[in-house]
């Protein structure tokens, strides 16, 4: 089996893997089907299947992002990030003097970042958004002569700029990334693989620390470290789900870009921690907006079903995975 899928090119590899993800994504998606037959309203509410819908999407994104070639990669992220901003600030209140910033973070800042990841212009990715639209941002709303509230309107259209456009930019950045060719094990024309890693071990990481959460709490052994931003995290299912994630991790060295598994073990734990952080983060913005969801607890801004909520641990974890990558190899 190892002799045959290295007998393949970069590109069936990959054809290979998505093969795999469609098929598992399918035969998850016929019992869950069969499970709603049998049982009652609640099962068919029950988070995992809107879970399942999540996985398919992404999976197909990425599909399309990998079959259209990386500049289509990045268009489709320029839109994720448009619709998570969207939702990020249909939540937030904004008055009249905000909606020059709001055209300037849509209109301007946006398809700059990502242009700037399509022209591979790495340094000025790192910088505009944190450096120069964070300075940029505070004139264009004072210039709008609305003093009142100033810092919390200007610190909300920041943080959703950082997190929707700046974060969630790094992901097709990830496919840009040129490693440099070995005699043996190149990783050319591979990235999806080290994308897909990235996704795989943050979402389980996500996963275990949930389902250990729910285990632990029938035993009366969960203790919330911050109760008043979320009731399900605590130290220990964190360290479960991140040490789970990160093994598993190490096991995946294969279709990294890194020769050993403890490599792969150490940026798998960089990704899980920054990821399940910024989970908790996203979570207590939710609680000052006084909503459960991104959409709101009735219908998605996005149509998503609250985008946002599916992907915050994604925008903290490909930023940090990626500089990490890039600082690593030195690219």
């Amino acid at each position: 089996m190892n002799y045959f899928i290295k007998s393949l090119s970069a590109h069936q590899q990959v054809g290979l893997l998505f093969v795999i993800v469609f098929g598992l994504l399918a035969l998850a998606t016929v019992i869950s089907v069969m499970r709603t037959v049998r049982m009652d309203d609640m099962v068919k509410s029950h988070p995992y299947r809107s879970l399942l819908k999540t996985s398919w999407l992404i999976a197909i994104v990425f599909w399309l992002s990998w079959s259209m070639g990386d500049r289509v990669a990045t268009v489709l992220f320029g839109c994720l990030s448009f619709f998570a901003l969207r939702e990020f600030m249909t939540l937030s209140p904004t008055k009249r003097g905000d909606h020059r910033s709001l055209l300037l973070a849509f209109f301007v800042v946006l398809p700059i970042q990502y242009g700037l990841v399509m022209t591979e212009s790495f340094n000025l990715v790192t910088v505009f958004i944190p450096v120069y639209v964070f300075l940029a941002i505070p004139v264009v709303s004072a210039l709008s002569n609305d003093p009142e509230h100033f810092l919390e309107r200007n610190a909300k259209m920041q943080w959703g700029i950082m997190v929707c456009v700046f974060g969630l930019s790094h992901v097709p950045a990830i496919l840009l990334l040129d490693f440099p060719v070995r005699s043996e094990n190149s990783f050319e024309g591979k990235n999806m693989f080290l994308l897909f890693y990235l996704v795989f071990v943050v979402q389980l990481c996500m996963v275990v620390q949930h389902l250990s959460w729910r285990w632990l709490k029938e035993r009366g052994r969960a203790q919330a470290v911050a109760p008043n931003v979320s009731a399900s995290f605590g130290w220990l299912p964190w360290s479960i789900g991140v040490t789970v994630a990160s093994f598993v991790g190490g096991l995946l060295a294969g279709i990294t870009p890194f020769q050993y598994p403890a490599q792969a073990l150490a940026l798998s734990f960089v990704a899980c921690a920054a990821g399940s952080f910024g989970h908790l983060v996203m979570k207590a913005l939710k609680r000052d907006r006084g909503v459960t969801h991104w959409s709101g607890g009735t219908r998605s801004v996005t149509g998503a079903g609250g985008l946002l909520d599916r992907i915050d641990a994604l925008c903290f974890a490909a930023p940090v995975f990626f500089h990490t990558v890039h600082w690593y190899f030195d690219l």
